[in-house]
């Protein structure tokens, strides 16, 4: 009886193996993960693995491309309905062809028309999304794009966008 007390007060000894088999396995794949992002396996980097990058070097060379940007007036549009009316301060430029800036000035109230439209249709808890300023660029880059025809506006650059 006095063995099988005995036997009993010992505790099991935990195999440590499952643990030291983890902690290999957790440095092997970091560091193999590690190696994919510098090496550019992961991420698509262009420059060799422990080489400098020369982009920058060749952005610097590189000449700046022929754009003007064209002013839009700023526009104050309310939005929301009954007493949830809010307003928008709005102001925006246009990144034009330098060839093409004359025309685009030319249609400056069609744009501006174009804008008031868009942004009155639009609903407040729409303006309220994080990503609501990619979307409206976009939209309204397209419509602009289509007032003053294809290839005279390369991008619309938002200046303000304040939502009262």
């Amino acid at each position: 009886m006095a063995d099988e007390e005995e036997e009993a007060e010992e505790p099991a000894k935990k195999s440590r193996k499952p643990l030291l088999i983890g902690l290999i396995l957790a440095v092997v794949l970091g560091g193999g993960g590690f190696y994919a992002a510098w090496s550019g396996m992961i991420l698509g980097s262009a420059h060799e693995p422990g080489q400098p990058a020369t982009e920058s070097a060749a952005a610097k060379d590189a000449p700046l491309p022929d754009v003007v940007f064209v002013p839009v007036q700023p526009l104050v549009v309310n939005v929301g309905s009954g007493n949830a009316q809010r307003h928008l301060r709005f102001q925006a430029q246009l990144e034009v062809a330098r060839d093409a800036e004359e025309d685009v000035v030319k249609l400056l109230p069609r744009v501006v028309d174009v804008f008031n439209g868009y942004l009155r249709a639009i609903d407040a808890s729409e303006l309220e999304r994080t990503n609501a300023l990619v979307r409206l660029r976009a939209q309204m880059l397209r419509r602009v794009q289509v007032v003053a025809g294809e290839g005279r506006v390369r991008d619309l650059l938002i200046m303000e966008f304040v939502l009262n």
